[in-house]
């Protein structure tokens, strides 16, 4: 089962991206990323994992009533901004709990300051009943083609 661990910070954190353009991770963060990310890659279990520039630099595409809408950043909802993310590729959701639980976002934190790995299980067709068996092969074709498969 892959697993998408999603790093979200607090507004309040230097390292977090609503600090703007001047906010970047110290020597110290990145170097216990680096381990993480080798634990990780030791273990077998690391699909991808990115870091995210700052919101500012971002657009959104809403949709709604027929409409679509870009919106550009920065987003004020700096609880539910994801500065980076990691997939993962394990049995359960329990083994996924252990990973995100070794992430070293408390070098990100200061004092009373949080940060949130959130754990989600990526869907695959496999997961619903209702698709159909030509729409099924047509996605696994699609699989085949994808960028570095």
């Amino acid at each position: 089962m892959q697993f998408m661990l999603m790093l979200k910070g607090d507004p309040g954190n230097p390292h977090d991206e609503q600090a703007g353009d001047s906010a970047q991770p110290n020597d110290e963060l990145v170097g216990a990323m680096i381990r993480y990310h080798e634990e990780l890659v030791a273990a077998g279990v690391l699909v991808g994992a990115e870091g995210l520039l700052p919101s500012a630099e971002g657009k959104r595409v809403a949709y709604r009533r027929g409409r679509r809408k870009v919106i550009d950043g920065p987003f004020t909802e700096a609880k539910e901004l994801v500065a980076g993310y990691y997939v993962i590729d394990v049995p359960s959701m329990d083994e996924a709990v252990e990973w995100a639980s070794k992430c070293p976002v408390e070098y990100a934190c200061e004092g009373d300051m949080e940060a949130i790995v959130e754990i989600r299980r990526i869907a695959s067709l496999d997961d619903f009943e209702d698709v159909s068996e030509e729409n099924r092969q047509a996605e696994r074709q699609l699989r085949e083609k994808l960028v570095g498969s």
